[in-house]
């Protein structure tokens, strides 16, 4: 008796656990994640980007304080092109 609800007992975990991720696989599932993960990875991008552009404004600034290129007193502004 106890041997069979214990294998009732696992025969409906079980099919539970199937139903669960056969519900992942549907389409639409499918494409809602992959589109929070490209969300997400387009995000990291952003922050990156701007890491890069900031660090890279700084070491601008650096070396033309160090090289005497300009003025080391004016700010760049990176959305403006300077001629390059």
């Amino acid at each position: 008796m106890i041997r069979r609800l214990f294998y009732m007992a696992l025969g409906a975990y079980i099919a539970v656990w199937v139903m669960r991720k056969l519900q992942t696989l549907k389409p639409d599932h499918l494409a809602r994640r992959t589109a929070g993960h490209a969300m997400d990875l387009a995000a990291e991008a952003r922050l990156f980007a701007a890491e890069v552009r900031h660090l890279s404004a700084g070491r601008e600034t650096e070396l033309r304080a160090r090289f005497g290129i300009d003025s080391v007193e004016e700010t760049h502004d990176n959305d403006v092109k300077d001629g390059r």
